[in-house]
């Protein structure tokens, strides 16, 4: 048994000396990439298709000529990025060469790799191969991504860089920490756990449904969707015509009453609810079908998805806060969401259930919500410690300074027109508006212990952040001539996973909570990763 180990680094290092050509199934890899990079980019591309879409319409002999330019472009596009992708292994090294008009190559020493995660399309799947994304700390995107692997040679592999940071570690004379060690694991991305492995948490189907009704972005798909609105509009109305029926007979509202009207858009609003509802689920059950959180040794694994498992590993030492966030529908089901967050080397804060900074686990209960944060800071006091609140000098200058007068205006404007009714809106808006600040100011607060900096902020739903105090990379006092005036400050704290603020506070409590965070990290002397 313990021979095999030792092996299968000189297997890959013969095997991979070489520069050597990806599999054909990388194709597909590209294929999929070049139709979602069309997609992600609808908004700017959508002049030239709804100008291409009228010009087939007034021309239907021109579409098949233009789908077939399109799809050789594709494909030829896809075939280039398939001939120039070339990797090797040398030297504790990884290379890998690709790009077709934009050359690009990386020279990756192994001891730099922070994080090996395995990504298994739907389509790799009956072939068992893989895609390995391999990242290093600090980095502003991705490092190196190999498109097309076997699956039992990317554990391999995988194996071989874990080696190289083990002996990196042993024969260390620097006295550095052992946070630098390697993030990843030995595991494979089938669906079996390894009985090493402890289970943490799984989510069910219920789970998933629920998630996907208190966390809807279907607004960013609708988004992208709304210069076609006309089209699909007109399109759906002659499909109902050819059943007889005369949809915009309905919104034709001169000849129907108040009560009429009424009932009609209670009615038009449930159904676009419960369609956008629909398309959230659908969303969190493909983001996270198969839900598990894992822990094996100070490694906390999360693997989930339908069409394309994803496996997240982090390291307890590059943890850099948790966060527990819960929408207004969240605390009326008693649910809440649970990140644990690392250093933010992709730029982005949060991200889909795929997002390689963070392990994500949704739609959990109070206990155990707490029970996954306990196991991650067992003397953290998130939801025991007493918050201190801000100043009411938020509302003074957001609702006083900023909103009142602009309502003030607006309402001079439509009494001297005798506007009563657009007034009476304006009225309503502003009475929202103030009601959501004054939320936003009830939920701001702020604690700190000997090890922790605690932060509560929210709207309609509240959100808890909590984080070691010797994570803090920077801090930040700032002091707008208001702030100044009245003897307050904004504070932030940077770490790796990005910055969080405490606003409206009296100055001298500022200075005391950065002096207090500076004294901890310089003093503590415990690194960051």
């Amino acid at each position: 048994m313990d021979s095999q180990p030792m092996s299968e680094p000189l297997i890959i290092k013969q095997q991979t000396d070489k520069w050597q050509r990806i599999s054909p199934i990388a194709m597909l890899y590209f294929i999929v990439k070049i139709i979602l990079g069309l997609l992600g980019n609808i908004v700017y591309l959508a002049p030239a298709v709804i100008f291409g879409y009228k010009e087939i319409i007034a021309h239907p002999h021109i579409w098949l000529p233009v789908a077939t330019l399109v799809l050789i472009l594709i494909f030829i596009g896809t075939f280039l990025s398939f001939y120039f992708f070339q990797y090797r292994l040398s030297n504790g090294h990884i290379e890998i060469r690709s790009g077709v008009f934009s050359k690009k190559h990386i020279n990756l020493p192994f001891t730099r790799i922070q994080n090996v995660k395995l990504e298994q399309p739907l389509y790799y799947r009956p072939f068992n191969y893989t895609c390995m994304q391999l990242d290093t700390a600090g980095s502003n995107k991705q490092e190196a991504k190999v498109v097309a692997l076997k699956l039992d040679f990317a554990e391999a592999l995988k194996q071989e860089i874990l080696s190289q940071h083990h002996r990196q570690n042993i024969y260390s004379e620097d006295g550095t920490d052992s946070n630098d060690t390697l993030e990843t694991d030995s595991e494979k991305t089938n669906d079996s756990i390894n009985t090493n492995e402890t289970l943490l948490n799984t989510r069910s189907l219920t789970d998933l449904i629920i998630h996907g009704l208190t966390n809807n972005r279907i607004w960013i798909f609708l988004g992208g969707l709304a210069p076609f609105f006309d089209d699909m509009g007109n399109a759906i109305a002659n499909f109902f015509k050819s059943f007889g029926i005369d949809i915009e007979q309905f919104f034709m509202f001169a000849d129907k009453s108040w009560w009429q009207i009424g009932l009609f858009a209670l009615t038009l609003t449930f159904m676009a609810m419960l369609l956008l509802s629909l398309f959230s689920v659908a969303g969190a059950i493909l983001s996270y079908y198969n839900f598990t959180l894992t822990k094996l040794g100070d490694r906390y694994i999360r693997r989930s998805g339908l069409l394309t498992k994803h496996e997240v590993t982090m390291r307890l030492s590059r943890l850099q806060m948790i966060v527990q966030q819960q929408d207004w529908l969240d605390i009326i089901l008693k649910r809440m969401n649970v990140k644990f967050e690392q250093s933010n080397a992709h730029g982005g804060n949060y991200q889909p259930g795929a997002a390689n900074n963070k392990i994500i686990i949704p739609s959990v209960k109070a206990y155990e919500s707490q029970r996954l944060i306990d196991d991650v800071y067992p003397e953290n006091k998130v939801h025991s410690v007493i918050y201190q609140g801000i100043s009411k000098r938020f509302l003074l200058r957001n609702i006083g300074y900023f909103l009142s007068p602009i309502y003030i205006v607006i309402a001079i404007f439509l009494l001297y027109h005798s506007n009563f009714s657009v007034l009476l809106g304006a009225t309503i808006a502003y009475l929202f508006i103030s009601l959501l600040i004054f939320c936003r100011w009830k939920r701001w607060g702020y604690a700190v212990d000997k090890q922790f900096i605690y932060i509560r902020k929210g709207m309609l739903g509240v959100d808890y952040y909590c984080f070691p105090i010797y994570k803090v990379q920077q801090t930040q006092f700032v002091q707008s001539w208001f702030l100044k005036r009245h003897r307050l400050s904004v504070i932030k704290f940077v770490l790796a996973a990005g910055s969080q603020k405490i606003p409206f506070i009296d100055q001298k409590i500022g200075y005391h909570l950065i002096d207090n965070a500076l004294f901890q990290v310089e003093s503590s002397k415990r690194s960051w990763m």
